[in-house]
């Protein structure tokens, strides 16, 4: 293929992925009559149509369709191959945001930032605590943790924690007015301190083996509230019962200050996993970021 076959096909992928001429041309620095005969050329090469146009719109035909699958990654890949060569010029340098929940950034994130940061004085990294299932893409953040299977289809999602143990605990002074459940069937009569998620109105199920299958459960109680430190604090106190990674409530465990019930039917959630979208310029900050949080065993 000619060279100037390849650069016709990928302004074709630039209109298709702006879905609009005025918007690629500007992009790619052409003028839009220039480029709508790039596009009738490959289509006349090809012998089929590859973009609908109307007065208000662009959008793949499934020949055009077929083409971006293909042409796509692998114009990216070239994309991002190139701009690895700048980052070997560079010294990671610049700012990370990320979107994770309480317990991942306390037992994974600040513990690899202890061997990042150091090493590498010109990365800042900003962590947000949000148990919300955030929208990278449009919260502008450059990547998210949260746990497996809560993660949309068309992220990249990179493992960074083994399954996460959970445990179901209350205060003795909880347990003085009522017996301890037995089976899930048994939390109807307890009452619960919830993690509460923002802008929803229902808190965080837990999730608990019935009948030899997983499934989420909503208990009611006098409590709901945002963070899971404050949920421990709660339970301590003797409010109710809390369902919090094991990890955090061992030493309160053993101690008797707090008291396990519903072992068997509590299984590990998925691992935590970091997430974010295709990057195709990466830069080197970000790339030492992922290499320093992921998990290896």
């Amino acid at each position: 293929m000619r060279r100037d076959e390849i650069a016709d096909l990928a302004a074709f992928v630039i209109v298709a992925e702006e879905r609009s001429f005025t918007r690629a041309a500007a992009r790619l620095g052409l003028a839009q009559s220039g480029l709508s005969q790039i596009v009738r050329r490959i289509e006349e090469r090809l012998g089929v149509r590859l973009l609908s146009r109307t007065t208000r719109s662009v959008a793949p035909t499934e020949a055009g369709e077929r083409l971006i699958a293909t042409l796509g990654p692998m114009l990216h890949d070239l994309d991002g191959a190139i701009a690895s060569l700048g980052d070997l010029r560079d010294r990671p340098a610049g700012t990370i945001r990320l979107t994770t929940v309480e317990h991942a950034a306390k037992t994974i994130v600040l513990p690899a930032m202890k061997r990042l940061l150091p090493e590498h004085p010109d990365i800042t990294v900003e962590i947000t605590i949000d148990y919300a299932l955030t929208d990278v893409v449009a919260d502008r953040f450059d990547a998210g943790v949260r746990l497996g299977g809560e993660i949309a289809k068309d992220m990249i999602a990179i493992r960074i924690s083994p399954d996460v143990p959970m445990a179901i605990v209350g205060a003795p002074a909880y347990f003085k007015t009522r017996s301890a459940p037995t089976s899930p069937a048994g939390l109807v009569d307890h009452r619960a301190i919830n993690l509460g998620m923002p802008g929803s109105r229902a808190p965080v199920a837990w999730r608990l083996m019935k009948g030899g299958r997983e499934a989420k459960v909503r208990v009611e109680g006098p409590l709901v509230l945002t963070t899971i430190e404050l949920v421990r604090d709660a339970a301590l106190d003797g409010h109710g019962l809390a369902y919090l990674p094991a990890d955090m409530v061992e030493g309160d465990l053993d101690s008797g200050r707090l008291i396990r019930v519903l072992a068997k039917f509590t299984p590990d959630l998925p691992g935590y996993h970091l997430y974010y979208p295709n990057r195709r310029h990466a830069s080197a900050a970000f790339k030492l970021f992922v290499d320093t949080v992921r998990y290896r065993e």
